[in-house]
């Protein structure tokens, strides 16, 4: 934003500030229009994340609750056996922009299958909690993108709210005391010019 300091004096000064305050007021109803869309958007990735992170915490509860069930049954030598040769997740993240703010809209997790020459899972429990935590892994990878969007565009709602707070409080009133000096000025001006006339004219 440019400041005042600078107007020029006159009827162009004034026509400048007209237009200046006009910008910034438009400016400030605009930003407050997306603050409405981006708090409404928001709230629905907050309720997504929390909802992501209740399912997260249940699946991983239940892998948790299946390999300990392994590990008593097959010992920590079952558990290194039956993790030998499987390869990691992979995770591909879709992102998406909401009001000028790029966020994750979704993940795609893709969980590697057993290799035919890995040894098996020495006993039930085992293959439970594998199967558990392929379900948990993909809860987290959606987790941690409703979490990510939500961060993202609660960082955008706060920027937005402190600019049209800083058009609204500061900028705005600084320019509508700046044109009414310059009103009040061009009315003097004015004024003294038609004084000068009539004393020119009685002359």
């Amino acid at each position: 934003m440019t400041g005042t300091r600078r107007t020029p004096p006159g009827r162009a000064g004034r026509l400048r500030l007209r237009h200046s305050l006009d910008v910034a007021e438009r400016g400030a109803d605009l930003l407050e229009q997306k603050l409405r869309i981006l708090r409404s958007e928001h709230q629905r990735l907050l309720s997504a994340e929390e909802e992501a992170a209740r399912a997260w915490r249940d699946l991983l509860a239940e892998a948790e609750s299946w390999l300990l069930r392994g590990l008593l049954l097959g010992g920590e030598q079952a558990l290194e056996s039956a993790a030998a040769g499987i390869g990691p997740a992979e995770v591909t993240v879709r992102w998406t922009v909401s009001m000028g703010v790029s966020h994750p809209a979704a993940v795609t997790v893709s969980v590697p299958s057993r290799p035919p020459t890995a040894a098996a899972p020495t006993n039930t429990a085992l293959v439970h909690s594998e199967a558990a935590y392929g379900r948990a892994v993909c809860a987290a990878a959606e987790y941690a993108a409703a979490h990510a969007a939500a961060e993202l565009v609660g960082a955008e709602v706060v920027s937005t709210r402190h600019r049209a707070r800083a058009l609204r409080r500061h900028w705005i009133p600084r320019l509508r005391e700046a044109l009414d000096r310059a009103d009040l000025a061009l009315e003097q001006t004015e004024h003294e010019d038609s004084v000068r006339r009539r004393w020119a004219a009685r002359q």
